[in-house]
């Protein structure tokens, strides 16, 4: 294992023990009041960090599934990709947000918690590489997880991450 990625993951991990309301005390199945942010506040954080998003649909509002919105995204959900491209150092491609069309749940797009990746060699090497396999979703999909709890599952096209927190951020 590479040192960058060992002292990843250790840095993440320290991140979910010390963040207030995860870690120790609270378990990532714990549902909390997350802060929710404005599409344009999320594009404003995504550009900072060098993420980039599409559309097939090529707009942003919520409501239409062919559109890529982060309206009532979670600002830990944002930090997270935030934290995932900077511990990775991959380009980060956002694909899917809160838009309608999803699957519900509380842990859902919907509700400001997952967002889909365009899958990438880089961002595949270092999910499977650096995280923990926990076995198939229901759906299929393998998963791994983040040392902070995150779970990525891999869809096939995209990877579906769901953000319990924003993972060491």
């Amino acid at each position: 294992m590479k040192l960058r990625s060992v002292l990843t993951a250790f840095a993440l991990v320290l991140g979910a023990l010390f963040a207030p309301g995860v870690g120790v005390l609270a378990g990532a199945t714990e549902a909390h009041a997350a802060t929710k942010i404005s599409h344009a506040t999320a594009t404003s954080m995504f550009r900072a960090s060098g993420i980039t998003w599409s559309s097939s649909g090529g707009c942003s509002d919520r409501n239409n599934p062919t559109c890529t919105s982060f309206d009532q995204l979670n600002r830990a959900t944002a930090q997270g990709a935030q934290a995932l491209k900077s511990a990775s150092g991959c380009g980060l491609n956002i694909t899917g947000g809160t838009e309608t069309g999803h699957a519900s749940g509380t842990y859902s797009h919907g509700n400001g918690y997952k967002l889909d990746f365009g899958k990438a060699t880089c961002l595949t090497n270092y999910v499977k590489n650096t995280f923990t396999y926990i076995g198939v979703r229901g759906d299929g999909a393998p998963q791994w997880q983040s040392g902070a709890g995150n779970v990525y599952a891999d869809e096939g096209n995209h990877w579906d991450v769901t953000f319990y927190n924003c993972g060491g951020c």
